[in-house]
Order: structure tokens, then C-alpha cells, then sequence
């Protein structure tokens, strides 16, 4: 008689458990289908891209008057990327607060934001980022990386790179 509701509630708990598990498995499948891969530091939350933003504007740093690109297409450059992260939690050009880990990089004149592609020329290895900061404002810098997007190429201090423009908010809308 033991044996027998012993069985019976073996076989009760089985038959919950395979319902259970086919739901769980099932929910997991629904919502890991509905989310999007995380877009680069500071570019999903910008959708009112603006030409006229202040941080789209000429301005002077150091007694120097730098003028934003106003139409990048076809923008392509080679020069020295450097990386920064010791700005962690204080606010980029754009006012979105700075993430070191994350793919973000700082330009003198692309607009903000814009998605570019950054290859490191000596390793080959490139990776897409959003540039949403102003910089880097030290002789012969074309790019300051972020540290997470230093690391995801190579970069360990200095290094030669090509830089090449990909799209703007203001392309998506």
C-alpha cells in the first residue's frame, strides 16, 4: 500500500514538474526573443538628434575654435586613438553620464551622436561605438576611446587607428 501512493504521488509530482519546466522554458524562449541587444553608451536614449544642439555647435577650447562636421557622410581618418577612464560618472558633451566600460569615444568634430567604426591598425581589430563627447583637446589625437572600447580592440596606451563614420541619430528618424 506504501508502495503503491508513493508511486502515485512520484508520478503527480512528474507530470507538475514537465508542465512547470515546458512553461518556464517556454516564457524564457518569449521574452529573451523580445529584447534588443544594448545599443552603445548613450545612443538609444538620444532619438531627438539635433544639428542645431549646443553640443553641435562651434566652440573653443584653449583658445581654439573647432567647427562640428555638419554632413560626415564618407567621413574616413587615420591618426592616434588614445583611451580615457578616470571621467567615470561625469557627464559627456551630450549630458549622458559617462560609462569607462562601455563603447562610447570622444571626437573634436563629428556630431553628436554619431556611430562609428574604429580599427586598430596595427592588430586589425575593430569595433562599433557611439561618439557622444568632445576631445580628445591634446596635439596629434584624432579619438579618445572609452576605456571598454580600448580594451575590445587592443589599445593599451596609444595607437594608430582609422576611424570611419557610419550613421547619426538623424539617419534613423
Amino acid at each position: 500500500m506504501n508502495f503503491q501512493v508513493l508511486e502515485e504521488r512520484r508520478s503527480t509530482f512528474c507530470r507538475l514538474t514537465g508542465c512547470v519546466g515546458v512553461t518556464a522554458i517556454s516564457t524564457l524562449m518569449l521574452f529573451g526573443c523580445s529584447t534588443a541587444p544594448p545599443a552603445p553608451d548613450g545612443y538609444s536614449s538620444m532619438n531627438s538628434f539635433r544639428k542645431d544642439a549646443p553640443y553641435n555647435r562651434p566652440y573653443t577650447v584653449r583658445g581654439r575654435k573647432y567647427y562640428p562636421i555638419t554632413n560626415p557622410e564618407g567621413y574616413k581618418e587615420r591618426g592616434i586613438a588614445s583611451w580615457y577612464g578616470t571621467e567615470s560618472g561625469n557627464r559627456t558633451a551630450m549630458g549622458v553620464r559617462f560609462n569607462p566600460q562601455g563603447l562610447s569615444a570622444a571626437h573634436k568634430t563629428l556630431p553628436l551622436p554619431s556611430r562609428v567604426r574604429v580599427t586598430n591598425l596595427g592588430n586589425g581589430h575593430s569595433v562599433v561605438l557611439v561618439v557622444n563627447d568632445r576631445g580628445p583637446f591634446v596635439k596629434n589625437r584624432l579619438i579618445d576611446l572609452s576605456q571598454g572600447a580600448a580594451r575590445a580592440i587592443g589599445v593599451k596606451g596609444l595607437a594608430q587607428v582609422e576611424v570611419e563614420y557610419i550613421e547619426d541619430q538623424a539617419m534613423n528618424e
